[in-house]
């Protein structure tokens, strides 16, 4: 049986004020990855769009309009990710970086693509910065051929194919004096549509639609438009038709793209131009015709249509790419916007981690020699003499050592510190913009005494290193089941970065992002005795070692010599707290120094903290012993106008091994020993 309820009895139009909600603070997530590296495809030299660069067709035909080289893109999975940047096809180790992450347990990567430096324009006349983009014509469909550029640079647009039809639709209309056309429906003929037009004589016209002019009736509340066409009839009109366009583009790869109800005029929000401007991925308009109004190559429009030439001139520029393009050596953390290369990541909010798996390639992989996989027509059901795998290139497989500028080996010693040198680079910027954690590998094949050389280059909590480098399952990179070429060793950074998603996704920050077994990887790319992982776990070096269930991650250190920095969770909770601190405050910047803000602001952060606590982020037997908050209200600052709010916290350190010794004596006895 429904209770009856009775509203409280007050004066009339008076009600309570609930009481306010106290504000909270939703700690971030560190689970994103942004990844930096080489690929046959995706955004370069994107053409600038904001308040002062407006979109559509001037993207093109804006000659002076900035492009920025390095454009990082989200992407939610590596399906996603292959449609924007291709799959395995190319040199770079990025595509294979990304799969692993996502197969690890990722769920948000960000990617930026690195090419080569462009100074000037390709072809006079043109937008700068277009040099490598395939270039074809549209021949057929309009009265001028129509030239188009890829969406990109790379030799995948030379396998584009587009066709552009024209369709027709009747309009009812009545006809005014003077030869004018009246239509009862304010958007039936949009500004900037083109109409055929039977005239009473018979004849066809092609006209544009400057626009329409509303008609109040004088005797009715009702309207009627008057079409404005850009030039007169000979004769009264008798059949009005509205034209359109449509435009298919496939990349003969399995990408393609449809735009329908396209219209032939700069004014109509559906220009052919501004539509592949503002929705295509695989085309451009050439800036020639970007902004020109266009007409079919017929007046019989139904019977059009018109194909691309072959598209040629794309242009990898892989032997071009050099280490200066990751970076940009102009750019500065005071910079309102992002820069170029890895630069390009300033400012991304959600992002913790960063790879650069292109930053150099290691010649003693880059070569034809690698490590093969048996291939299941070689396997038999009995043992036999062992068959040598012969690696089969596809013709769109482009072989590592394409990237000749990005060589480097490691196991000597002019270019062991080059390699120091540039993740050094990356680490500066992660320490800078405060706001990224650098996951490098440590380089292949170094012995004892190059490691230690090489660990003495850093001293940073905002980097973590990785070793060896690994050997995925063919399994991994099924979407690729044409791929009969061997397999290559994998950067264990993108592997850590991974499990660092899944740890966190699963338990929480507060967990150490080690003892996982790495997904899908079934060996190390080179040997690592239980003596090199006993000296190099020491200085920070985070192995991935071989376990009866298969290849786990052992630890999770960073780079710094400062105890209290050496764990990486350490490093990852304070970014968490700085990041939400400065994200889910913003609240009381506006509001009046007092001690109503100050009680809301030390309830808000006491709450944040005391769930972090429970959740085991912080040691200490009570609050009291795990963190504290403190409001310095003293009588200067609050004369001008500052609030000081200082938070303690104690992180836990996870616990990374428990040693247990057996050993069994000479008489049979076993001890153990921690």
């Amino acid at each position: 049986m429904l209770t009856t309820q009775r509203a409280p009895l007050a004066a009339p139009g008076v009600y309570a004020l609930p009481d306010a909600i106290a504000a909270r603070l939703n700690p971030q997530h560190m689970d994103v990855c942004a990844f930096v590296g080489v690929a046959p495809r995706g955004p370069a030299y994107v053409p600038l769009v904001d308040h002062q660069h407006p979109a559509g067709w001037q993207t093109m035909a804006d000659l002076q309009r900035p492009r920025l080289r390095s454009v990082a893109v989200a992407v939610r999975s590596f399906d996603e990710y292959r449609q924007l940047f291709g799959g395995f096809e190319g040199p770079g180790l990025l595509p294979y970086a990304v799969a692993m992450y996502f197969e690890q347990g990722g769920r948000l990567a960000w990617i930026c693509r690195i090419v080569p430096r462009q100074s000037g324009p390709a072809v006079p006349g043109e937008p700068p910065n277009l040099a490598g983009l395939a270039r074809g014509e549209l021949l057929g469909a309009t009265s001028t051929a129509l030239p188009l550029l890829a969406r990109n640079q790379g030799s995948w647009g030379d396998r584009l194919a587009v066709t552009l039809g024209f369709a027709t639709q009747a309009v009812g209309f009545s006809a005014g004096p003077m030869q004018q056309i009246i239509v009862t429906r304010a958007g039936a003929v949009p500004s900037g549509s083109l109409l055929r037009i039977v005239d009473s004589l018979g004849n066809r016209h092609l006209r544009f639609c400057r626009g329409t002019v509303e008609q109040p009736d004088a005797l009715l509340p009702r309207s009627r438009w008057m079409v404005q066409l850009d030039a007169p009839l000979p004769a009264a009109p008798a059949r009005l038709e509205l034209i359109s366009a449509w435009l298919a583009v496939d990349d003969g790869d399995g990408r393609s793209e449809r735009f329908e109800q396209l219209a032939l005029s700069p004014s109509h929000p559906r220009f052919i131009a501004s539509v592949l401007c503002d929705e295509s991925r695989l085309l451009w308009p050439a800036s020639s015709w970007a902004g020109a109004e266009l007409l079919p190559a017929s007046l019989n429009v139904e019977t059009l249509q018109g194909r691309s030439q072959g598209f040629g001139g794309g242009d990898d520029g892989y032997a071009a790419l050099g280490f200066d393009d990751f970076f940009d050596s102009s750019w500065s953390p005071a910079e309102e916007g992002p820069g170029e290369g890895i630069c390009a990541l300033a400012g991304l909010n959600g992002v913790s981690q960063l790879l650069v798996p292109d930053l150099y390639l290691p010649s003693q992989w880059a070569g034809e020699e690698s490590l093969l996989e048996t291939l299941q027509s070689e396997a038999g059901p009995s043992f036999a003499r062992c068959v040598h795998s012969q690696a089969q290139l596809a013709s769109v497989n482009v072989a590592p050592n394409a990237l000749i500028n990005l060589l480097l080996d490691p196991r000597k010693a002019g270019d062991l510190q080059q390699v120091a040198d540039l993740q050094a680079r990356v680490v500066e910027f992660c320490e800078a913009t405060q706001n990224l954690i650098a996951l490098i590998d440590v380089p292949p094949g170094l012995s004892q005494g190059q490691f230690e050389r090489w660990r003495a280059r850093f001293d940073s909590s905002w980097c973590a290193a990785y070793h060896p480098w690994l050997i995925a399952s063919r399994r991994a990179f099924s979407l690729d089941s044409q791929r009969t070429d061997s397999l290559r060793p994998i950067p264990p950074s993108a592997v850590a970065a991974g499990i660092v998603a899944r740890r966190e996704i699963a338990f929480g920050i507060q967990h150490g992002p080690a003892n996982e077994l790495a997904r899908e990887i079934v060996n190390l790319a080179e040997p690592l005795s239980a003596e090199q992982v006993a000296q190099r776990f020491p200085q920070g070096g985070n192995c991935f070692v071989r376990d009866p269930d298969g290849i786990r991650l052992s630890s999770a250190r960073t780079l710094a010599r400062d105890v209290q920095w050496r764990q990486l969770s350490v490093r990852r909770l304070m970014l968490m707290l700085r990041r939400t601190l400065l994200i889910e405050t913003q609240w009381a910047v506006f509001e009046p120094n007092g001690p109503k803000l100050w009680q809301d602001l030390r309830h808000a952060i006491e709450h944040l903290l005391r769930r972090l606590f429970r959740a085991g982020a912080f040691v200490g037997n009570n609050e009291g012993e795990a963190f504290f908050v403190r409001i310095r209200n003293e009588a200067p600052r609050l004369l001008n106008g500052e609030l000081l709010v200082e938070i303690g916290v104690a992180p836990a350190e996870p616990l990374e091994f428990i040693l247990l010794r057996l050993r069994r004596d000479g008489d049979g006895t076993l001890t153990l020993e921690d």
